[in-house]
């Protein structure tokens, strides 16, 4: 493998909108949010390729078109995980899912759907006779299934993984941990039992969702987390900058300074395995698509 790849830098969470979907309002809603914005932090900061985590929220319920329509602009930077079935969608939960997701993988070039569950629900659905059938379509496909989740559902998420060992499951942000609150070390326990499951990766994103202060760099309040998430997970991991959300708490460049420089209790070849080699080795063993 040649240096090159091994040195590539791959995000593993960002978005794009065409409308800015975030309180408080901002005087370029229509500019702040754009792949254009992504691709140019990109080129800024060193960063070789994405996967835009589609979410159609607030005025951008068209949010899979958008991003599909960026990857025939950008097809060798970006990536698609599209939103299917989201908790702010008509079809949440609903029957029919994995009819959907096939109807998707026809309409869009998607390396991956992404869902979004509501933290209130127990996540009985990943379990359901819906939920089975929604998971085996996906892993048949050879999609990455990418899932914004709370630590309580990780039980139910666990027997996903179980019942399909070649399907990719990645855990949006540390998968909801905290750094703190008294159910921090509890909840974190939760998580790291899954490390015990090979095909369950966590995203090294959110480092502004762990702490109890945004504004906060280098989010060393934190690293306790990420350090006990590494020790379990060691490169099961995958960076991701949360671009351009993470924009409301730091800079593009911190995202990855924050983990790049300031995670020094990982190894050098873990961390370019962290931001960009297990990515790429997920993303390389995917379905193919015609962007």
């Amino acid at each position: 493998m040649g240096d090159d790849v091994l040195n590539m830098i791959i995000d593993s969470h960002c978005h794009a909108w065409a409308m800015w979907p975030y309180l408080p309002a901002v005087p370029d809603p229509k500019t702040h949010g754009t792949v254009e914005q992504l691709i140019h932090q990109m080129d800024s900061n060193g960063v070789d390729r994405a996967t835009i985590v589609c979410a159609q929220i607030f005025q951008n319920f068209n949010n899979n078109d958008y991003v599909a329509k960026a990857l025939k602009k950008y097809p060798e930077r970006l990536e698609q995980f599209a939103d299917i079935d989201s908790m702010w969608s008509d079809t949440y939960h609903v029957p029919g899912a994995a009819s959907r997701l096939e109807k998707a993988m026809e309409r869009w070039p998607m390396k991956a759907f992404t869902h979004y569950v509501a933290a209130e629900d127990d996540g009985s659905w990943f379990n359901s006779t819906d939920g089975i059938d929604f998971f085996k379509v996906a892993e048949q496909a050879g999609l990455i299934a990418s899932i914004a989740m709370s630590p309580h559902h990780q039980p139910e998420l666990r027997k996903v993984a179980e019942r399909h060992p070649d399907l990719d499951i990645l855990c949006h942000h540390m998968s909801g941990l905290r750094a703190h609150g008294n159910d921090a070390r509890a909840n974190l326990k939760v998580v790291t039992e899954s490390s015990e499951l090979p095909n369950i990766f966590l995203k090294l994103s959110g480092f502004h969702y762990l702490t109890n202060t945004e504004w906060n760099f280098p989010y060393s309040d934190t690293h306790w987390v990420y350090k006990a998430c590494y020790e379990a997970f060691g490169t099961n991991m995958c960076w991701g900058s949360d671009f351009p959300v993470v924009k409301k708490s730091m800079t593009h460049l911190q995202s990855i300074e924050a983990f790049r420089t300031h995670c020094d209790f990982i190894s050098e070849p873990d961390k370019k395995a962290i931001i960009g080699g297990t990515l790429k080795g997920l993303l390389d063993r995917t379905r193919s698509v015609n962007k």
